[in-house]
Protein backbone atom coordinates (compact mmCIF):
# COMPACT_ATOMS: atom_id res chain seq x y z
CA UNK A 1 0.00 0.00 0.00
CA UNK A 2 1.26 3.60 -0.75
CA UNK A 3 2.49 6.04 1.87
CA UNK A 4 1.27 9.50 1.77
CA UNK A 5 4.59 10.56 0.61
CA UNK A 6 4.29 7.93 -2.36
CA UNK A 7 1.14 9.48 -3.46
CA UNK A 8 2.59 12.76 -3.08
CA UNK A 9 5.71 12.15 -5.23
CA UNK A 10 3.69 10.32 -7.56
CA UNK A 11 0.79 13.23 -7.78
CA UNK A 12 3.46 15.80 -7.83
CA UNK A 13 5.57 14.24 -10.61
CA UNK A 14 2.35 14.05 -12.65
CA UNK A 15 1.73 17.52 -12.25
CA UNK A 16 5.25 18.95 -12.85
CA UNK A 17 5.48 17.21 -15.78
CA UNK A 18 2.05 17.95 -17.83
CA UNK A 19 1.35 21.25 -16.15
CA UNK A 20 4.66 23.33 -15.99
CA UNK A 21 5.85 25.33 -18.89
CA UNK A 22 8.97 24.48 -20.68
CA UNK A 23 10.61 28.01 -19.69
CA UNK A 24 10.97 26.87 -16.08
CA UNK A 25 14.27 25.67 -16.22
CA UNK A 26 15.41 25.54 -12.52
CA UNK A 27 11.65 25.61 -10.70
CA UNK A 28 11.15 22.04 -12.37
CA UNK A 29 10.47 18.43 -11.01
CA UNK A 30 14.80 18.08 -10.88
CA UNK A 31 14.72 21.09 -8.19
CA UNK A 32 11.62 20.03 -6.13
CA UNK A 33 13.76 16.07 -6.42
CA UNK A 34 16.67 17.91 -4.60
CA UNK A 35 14.85 19.53 -2.07
CA UNK A 36 13.06 16.62 -1.16
CA UNK A 37 16.82 14.66 -1.18
CA UNK A 38 17.82 17.61 0.87
CA UNK A 39 14.85 17.55 3.47
CA UNK A 40 15.75 13.42 3.38
CA UNK A 41 19.53 14.17 4.34
CA UNK A 42 18.88 15.98 7.34
CA UNK A 43 16.32 13.94 8.71
CA UNK A 44 18.56 11.16 8.54
CA UNK A 45 21.02 13.25 10.84
CA UNK A 46 19.08 14.58 13.00
CA UNK A 47 16.17 13.26 15.24
CA UNK A 48 12.10 13.94 14.32
CA UNK A 49 8.81 12.08 14.92
CA UNK A 50 7.02 10.59 12.33
CA UNK A 51 4.81 13.59 11.50
CA UNK A 52 7.32 15.76 11.15
CA UNK A 53 8.92 13.71 9.01
CA UNK A 54 6.00 13.21 7.52
CA UNK A 55 5.45 17.03 6.94
CA UNK A 56 8.41 18.23 5.98
CA UNK A 57 8.23 15.52 2.94
CA UNK A 58 5.35 16.66 1.58
CA UNK A 59 5.51 20.36 2.13
CA UNK A 60 9.11 19.60 -0.17
CA UNK A 61 7.32 17.88 -2.67
CA UNK A 62 4.20 20.22 -2.96
CA UNK A 63 6.10 23.48 -1.87
CA UNK A 64 7.13 24.47 -5.87
CA UNK A 65 4.03 23.43 -7.55
CA UNK A 66 1.74 26.56 -7.26
CA UNK A 67 4.53 27.60 -10.74
CA UNK A 68 1.79 25.37 -12.06
CA UNK A 69 -0.43 28.40 -11.74
CA UNK A 70 1.44 31.59 -11.30
CA UNK A 71 5.03 32.88 -10.35
CA UNK A 72 4.45 35.64 -8.18
CA UNK A 73 2.78 34.10 -5.24
CA UNK A 74 3.37 30.94 -6.16
CA UNK A 75 3.68 29.52 -2.56
CA UNK A 76 0.26 30.93 -1.97
CA UNK A 77 -1.10 28.51 -5.24
CA UNK A 78 0.97 25.79 -3.90
CA UNK A 79 -0.97 25.82 -0.69
CA UNK A 80 -4.35 26.24 -2.81
CA UNK A 81 -3.17 23.03 -4.71
CA UNK A 82 -1.80 21.28 -1.57
CA UNK A 83 -5.10 21.27 0.71
CA UNK A 84 -7.13 19.48 -1.44
CA UNK A 85 -4.72 16.73 -2.40
CA UNK A 86 -4.41 16.36 1.44
CA UNK A 87 -7.82 16.20 2.06
CA UNK A 88 -8.27 13.55 0.01
CA UNK A 89 -5.79 11.85 1.77
CA UNK A 90 -7.76 11.93 4.70
CA UNK A 91 -5.90 14.54 6.26
CA UNK A 92 -7.18 16.73 9.09
CA UNK A 93 -7.10 20.84 8.46
CA UNK A 94 -4.11 21.27 11.43
CA UNK A 95 -2.24 18.82 9.31
CA UNK A 96 -3.04 21.11 6.45
CA UNK A 97 -2.35 24.29 7.94
CA UNK A 98 1.41 22.75 9.23
CA UNK A 99 2.10 21.38 5.82
CA UNK A 100 0.90 25.02 4.05
CA UNK A 101 3.10 26.86 6.90
CA UNK A 102 6.27 24.95 5.56
CA UNK A 103 5.30 25.56 1.98
CA UNK A 104 5.02 29.35 3.22
CA UNK A 105 8.31 29.28 4.72
CA UNK A 106 10.42 28.79 1.46
CA UNK A 107 9.57 32.09 0.88
CA UNK A 108 12.74 34.01 0.04
CA UNK A 109 12.20 36.94 2.37
CA UNK A 110 10.63 33.90 4.89
CA UNK A 111 12.36 34.10 8.49
CA UNK A 112 11.80 30.56 10.06
CA UNK A 113 10.29 30.77 13.54
CA UNK A 114 10.97 26.91 14.31
CA UNK A 115 13.29 23.73 13.47
CA UNK A 116 10.60 22.23 10.81
CA UNK A 117 10.91 25.68 9.06
CA UNK A 118 14.60 25.81 8.97
CA UNK A 119 14.94 22.54 7.46
CA UNK A 120 12.70 22.98 4.61
CA UNK A 121 14.61 26.32 4.24
CA UNK A 122 17.65 24.76 4.38
CA UNK A 123 16.50 22.11 1.76
CA UNK A 124 15.47 24.66 -0.75
CA UNK A 125 19.19 26.05 -0.53
CA UNK A 126 20.56 22.90 -0.84
CA UNK A 127 22.09 23.21 -4.35
CA UNK A 128 23.92 26.72 -3.33
CA UNK A 129 26.20 24.40 -1.38
CA UNK A 130 26.87 21.73 -4.34
CA UNK A 131 29.68 21.62 -6.71
CA UNK A 132 27.67 22.15 -10.00
CA UNK A 133 25.97 25.11 -8.45
CA UNK A 134 27.07 27.32 -11.45
CA UNK A 135 25.54 24.92 -13.66
CA UNK A 136 22.20 24.93 -11.69
CA UNK A 137 22.67 28.56 -11.36
CA UNK A 138 22.47 29.41 -14.88
CA UNK A 139 19.56 27.70 -15.48
CA UNK A 140 17.69 29.77 -13.04
CA UNK A 141 19.26 32.95 -14.86
CA UNK A 142 17.95 31.67 -18.69
CA UNK A 143 14.50 30.89 -16.52
CA UNK A 144 14.16 34.61 -15.29
CA UNK A 145 14.93 35.64 -18.28
CA UNK A 146 12.69 33.24 -20.11
CA UNK A 147 9.62 34.68 -17.84
CA UNK A 148 10.42 37.82 -18.31
CA UNK A 149 11.26 38.28 -14.29
CA UNK A 150 14.71 40.10 -14.84
CA UNK A 151 16.75 39.99 -17.45
CA UNK A 152 20.72 39.56 -16.65
CA UNK A 153 24.24 39.20 -18.11
CA UNK A 154 26.40 36.46 -16.86
CA UNK A 155 28.71 38.84 -15.30
CA UNK A 156 25.83 40.67 -13.40
CA UNK A 157 24.40 37.50 -12.61
CA UNK A 158 27.45 36.34 -10.96
CA UNK A 159 27.61 39.92 -9.28
CA UNK A 160 23.84 39.15 -8.02
CA UNK A 161 24.92 35.57 -6.82
CA UNK A 162 28.09 37.08 -4.98
CA UNK A 163 26.20 39.29 -2.89
CA UNK A 164 22.96 36.95 -2.40
CA UNK A 165 25.35 34.84 -0.64
CA UNK A 166 27.54 37.08 0.98
CA UNK A 167 23.90 39.33 2.54
CA UNK A 168 20.95 37.61 1.99
CA UNK A 169 21.58 33.51 2.70
CA UNK A 170 22.28 31.61 5.31
CA UNK A 171 21.70 28.20 6.50
CA UNK A 172 19.87 27.78 10.09
CA UNK A 173 20.10 24.13 11.07
CA UNK A 174 23.24 22.45 12.88
CA UNK A 175 23.41 20.09 9.99
CA UNK A 176 23.18 22.70 7.26
CA UNK A 177 25.75 24.91 9.00
CA UNK A 178 27.93 21.87 9.58
CA UNK A 179 27.89 20.06 6.27
CA UNK A 180 26.41 22.71 3.83
CA UNK A 181 27.75 26.01 4.69
CA UNK A 182 31.43 24.63 3.90
CA UNK A 183 30.26 24.02 0.68
CA UNK A 184 28.75 27.14 0.06
CA UNK A 185 31.49 28.81 0.84
CA UNK A 186 33.80 27.21 -1.61
CA UNK A 187 31.54 28.26 -4.51
CA UNK A 188 31.41 32.08 -2.87
CA UNK A 189 35.33 31.67 -3.26
CA UNK A 190 34.98 30.46 -7.09
CA UNK A 191 32.66 33.11 -8.07
CA UNK A 192 34.96 35.75 -6.59
CA UNK A 193 37.57 34.20 -8.28
CA UNK A 194 35.90 34.36 -11.75
CA UNK A 195 34.91 37.75 -10.98
CA UNK A 196 38.42 38.87 -10.39
CA UNK A 197 39.48 36.69 -13.73
CA UNK A 198 36.65 38.17 -15.60
CA UNK A 199 38.30 41.57 -14.35
CA UNK A 200 41.80 41.32 -15.53
CA UNK A 201 40.58 40.45 -19.04
CA UNK A 202 38.53 43.03 -19.80
CA UNK A 203 41.35 45.39 -18.23
CA UNK A 204 43.43 42.89 -20.85
CA UNK A 205 41.11 43.89 -23.74
CA UNK A 206 40.79 47.31 -23.00
CA UNK A 207 44.74 47.13 -23.09
CA UNK A 208 44.69 45.49 -25.83
CA UNK A 209 42.09 47.83 -28.04
CA UNK A 210 44.26 50.86 -26.20
CA UNK A 211 47.53 49.93 -27.79
CA UNK A 212 45.96 49.33 -31.25
CA UNK A 213 44.44 52.62 -31.36
CA UNK A 214 47.77 53.38 -30.50
CA UNK A 215 50.18 51.38 -32.56
CA UNK A 216 50.62 51.61 -36.65
CA UNK A 217 47.47 50.35 -38.18
CA UNK A 218 47.23 46.87 -39.38
CA UNK A 219 47.58 47.56 -43.28
CA UNK A 220 50.53 50.58 -42.79
CA UNK A 221 52.87 47.20 -41.02
CA UNK A 222 51.84 44.63 -43.30
CA UNK A 223 53.15 47.30 -45.90
CA UNK A 224 56.77 47.80 -44.18
CA UNK A 225 56.92 44.32 -44.00
CA UNK A 226 55.61 42.65 -46.84
CA UNK A 227 58.10 45.24 -48.90
CA UNK A 228 60.84 44.64 -46.73
CA UNK A 229 60.67 41.05 -47.20
CA UNK A 230 60.84 41.73 -50.71
CA UNK A 231 63.66 43.69 -51.13
CA UNK A 232 65.72 40.92 -49.16
CA UNK A 233 64.66 38.48 -51.27
CA UNK A 234 65.65 40.48 -54.26
CA UNK A 235 69.23 41.42 -52.98
CA UNK A 236 69.70 37.10 -52.00
CA UNK A 237 68.77 36.59 -55.68
CA UNK A 238 71.13 38.93 -56.95
CA UNK A 239 73.69 37.81 -54.75
CA UNK A 240 73.02 34.15 -56.06
CA UNK A 241 73.33 35.35 -59.67
CA UNK A 242 76.67 36.86 -59.33
CA UNK A 243 78.11 34.06 -56.92
CA UNK A 244 76.72 31.72 -59.77
CA UNK A 245 78.49 33.90 -62.74
CA UNK A 246 81.57 34.27 -60.63
CA UNK A 247 81.84 30.37 -60.08
CA UNK A 248 81.47 29.87 -64.37
CA UNK A 249 84.36 32.31 -65.07
CA UNK A 250 86.48 31.03 -62.52
CA UNK A 251 86.03 27.60 -64.20
CA UNK A 252 86.86 29.08 -67.66
CA UNK A 253 89.44 31.38 -66.39
CA UNK A 254 90.92 27.90 -64.52
CA UNK A 255 90.52 25.21 -67.98
CA UNK A 256 91.66 28.58 -70.26
CA UNK A 257 94.99 28.41 -68.12
CA UNK A 258 95.81 24.61 -67.66
CA UNK A 259 94.62 24.17 -71.44
CA UNK A 260 95.19 26.96 -73.85
CA UNK A 261 98.23 28.97 -72.41
CA UNK A 262 100.47 25.88 -72.38
CA UNK A 263 100.28 25.64 -76.16
CA UNK A 264 100.67 29.27 -76.76
CA UNK A 265 104.69 28.54 -76.19
CA UNK A 266 104.55 26.90 -79.57
CA UNK A 267 105.36 29.19 -82.56
CA UNK A 268 102.87 27.30 -84.17
CA UNK A 269 99.76 28.46 -82.02
CA UNK A 270 100.44 31.69 -82.31
CA UNK A 271 97.51 32.13 -83.91
CA UNK A 272 95.47 31.38 -80.93
CA UNK A 273 96.86 34.04 -79.25
CA UNK A 274 94.02 36.73 -79.68
CA UNK A 275 91.22 34.36 -79.62
CA UNK A 276 92.64 33.61 -76.38
CA UNK A 277 93.18 36.69 -74.74
CA UNK A 278 89.79 38.10 -75.80
CA UNK A 279 88.10 34.60 -73.65
CA UNK A 280 90.24 35.15 -70.89
CA UNK A 281 89.62 39.01 -70.55
CA UNK A 282 86.50 39.00 -71.06
CA UNK A 283 85.98 36.15 -67.93
CA UNK A 284 88.42 38.37 -65.90
CA UNK A 285 85.85 41.38 -66.65
CA UNK A 286 82.84 39.26 -65.86
CA UNK A 287 84.20 38.04 -62.21
CA UNK A 288 85.48 41.62 -61.46
CA UNK A 289 81.51 43.06 -62.18
CA UNK A 290 80.30 40.12 -60.22
CA UNK A 291 82.49 40.94 -56.95
CA UNK A 292 81.40 44.56 -57.51
CA UNK A 293 77.89 43.70 -57.61
CA UNK A 294 77.80 42.11 -54.26
CA UNK A 295 80.67 43.13 -52.17
CA UNK A 296 80.01 45.47 -49.32
CA UNK A 297 80.13 48.99 -48.78
CA UNK A 298 80.51 49.86 -44.73
CA UNK A 299 79.73 53.13 -43.72
CA UNK A 300 81.56 54.90 -40.75
CA UNK A 301 79.65 53.44 -38.50
CA UNK A 302 78.72 55.86 -35.81
CA UNK A 303 76.36 59.11 -34.92
CA UNK A 304 76.29 61.73 -32.70
CA UNK A 305 73.15 62.50 -30.26
CA UNK A 306 72.32 65.40 -32.58
CA UNK A 307 71.81 63.40 -35.30
CA UNK A 308 69.40 61.13 -33.41
CA UNK A 309 67.94 64.45 -32.06
CA UNK A 310 66.94 65.74 -35.69
CA UNK A 311 66.15 62.06 -36.87
CA UNK A 312 69.16 62.12 -39.29
CA UNK A 313 70.44 58.56 -38.28
CA UNK A 314 68.69 55.37 -39.11
CA UNK A 315 69.13 53.27 -36.36
CA UNK A 316 67.76 50.17 -37.84
CA UNK A 317 70.86 50.07 -40.44
CA UNK A 318 74.22 48.13 -38.50
CA UNK A 319 76.51 50.07 -40.75
CA UNK A 320 75.46 53.31 -39.03
CA UNK A 321 75.96 52.34 -35.18
CA UNK A 322 78.45 49.31 -35.53
CA UNK A 323 81.04 51.21 -33.84
CA UNK A 324 78.98 52.65 -31.11
CA UNK A 325 79.05 51.89 -27.94
CA UNK A 326 76.07 49.59 -26.42
CA UNK A 327 74.38 52.11 -23.78
CA UNK A 328 74.56 54.61 -26.66
CA UNK A 329 72.99 52.68 -29.22
CA UNK A 330 70.29 51.50 -26.40
CA UNK A 331 69.78 55.51 -25.20
CA UNK A 332 69.11 56.12 -28.83
CA UNK A 333 66.69 53.09 -29.72
CA UNK A 334 64.40 54.19 -26.49
CA UNK A 335 64.70 57.58 -28.00
CA UNK A 336 63.46 56.60 -31.56
CA UNK A 337 60.94 53.84 -29.60
CA UNK A 338 58.83 57.30 -27.88
CA UNK A 339 58.68 58.85 -31.49
CA UNK A 340 56.45 57.16 -33.87
CA UNK A 341 57.33 59.24 -36.84
CA UNK A 342 60.81 58.74 -36.21
CA UNK A 343 60.07 54.90 -36.68
CA UNK A 344 58.17 55.27 -39.70
CA UNK A 345 61.35 57.53 -41.16
CA UNK A 346 63.64 55.03 -40.02
CA UNK A 347 61.72 52.06 -41.74
CA UNK A 348 61.17 54.24 -45.01
CA UNK A 349 65.11 55.05 -45.35
CA UNK A 350 65.94 51.19 -45.13
CA UNK A 351 62.96 50.69 -47.90
CA UNK A 352 64.55 53.84 -49.89
CA UNK A 353 68.16 52.49 -49.37
CA UNK A 354 67.59 48.81 -49.84
CA UNK A 355 65.82 49.91 -53.48
CA UNK A 356 69.20 52.07 -53.70
CA UNK A 357 71.64 49.02 -53.05
CA UNK A 358 69.44 46.47 -55.16
CA UNK A 359 69.20 49.22 -58.61
CA UNK A 360 73.07 49.06 -58.13
CA UNK A 361 73.31 44.97 -57.80
CA UNK A 362 71.10 44.30 -60.61
CA UNK A 363 72.57 47.28 -63.06
CA UNK A 364 76.01 46.04 -62.47
CA UNK A 365 74.61 42.66 -62.76
CA UNK A 366 72.46 43.31 -66.38
CA UNK A 367 76.19 44.60 -67.88
CA UNK A 368 78.29 41.39 -66.13
CA UNK A 369 75.33 38.92 -67.98
CA UNK A 370 75.97 41.24 -71.22
CA UNK A 371 79.67 41.40 -71.19
CA UNK A 372 80.08 37.92 -70.23
CA UNK A 373 77.22 37.08 -73.47
CA UNK A 374 79.45 39.30 -75.72
CA UNK A 375 82.65 37.25 -74.31
CA UNK A 376 81.58 34.34 -75.33
CA UNK A 377 80.34 35.48 -78.80
CA UNK A 378 83.27 37.09 -79.56
CA UNK A 379 85.28 34.70 -78.17
CA UNK A 380 84.00 31.62 -80.51
CA UNK A 381 84.30 33.85 -83.79
CA UNK A 382 87.91 34.82 -82.86
CA UNK A 383 88.63 31.39 -82.41
CA UNK A 384 86.63 30.35 -85.79
CA UNK A 385 88.19 32.81 -87.60
CA UNK A 386 92.04 31.66 -86.34
CA UNK A 387 91.80 28.40 -87.31
CA UNK A 388 90.16 29.19 -90.60
CA UNK A 389 92.30 31.75 -91.59
CA UNK A 390 95.36 31.10 -89.71
CA UNK A 391 95.25 27.72 -88.14
CA UNK A 392 97.77 25.01 -89.24
CA UNK A 393 96.76 24.04 -92.36
CA UNK A 394 96.56 27.52 -93.69
CA UNK A 395 100.42 28.08 -92.51
CA UNK A 396 101.39 25.24 -94.42
CA UNK A 397 99.28 26.27 -97.89
CA UNK A 398 101.90 28.97 -97.49
CA UNK A 399 104.50 27.30 -97.72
Amino acid sequence: METTVEKAQKFVTELLTTQLGPEFLFHNLRHTQRVVAGVQEVLEAQKATEEEQELLQLAAWLHDVGYTVKIKGHETESCKIAKPFLRELGKNPDFMEKVCSLIMATHRNHRPTNQLEEIIRDADARHLSVKGFRAISETLRVEMAQTEIANYTVSEWRNENIRMFRTQHRYYSSYAIEHWQPGKDKNLRRLVKDRKKEKRLIKKERLKAKLKNESPDRGIQTLYRTTLRNHIKLSDIADTKSNILLSVNAIIISLALSNLLPKLDNPSNDYLIVPTAIFIVFSIVSMILSISATRPNVTSGTFTQEDVEKKRVNLLFFGNFHKMKLSDYESAINTMLKDRDYIYKSLTKDLYYLGVVLERKYRILRWTYTIFMLGMILSVIAFGIAFRYFGPDRIMEAF
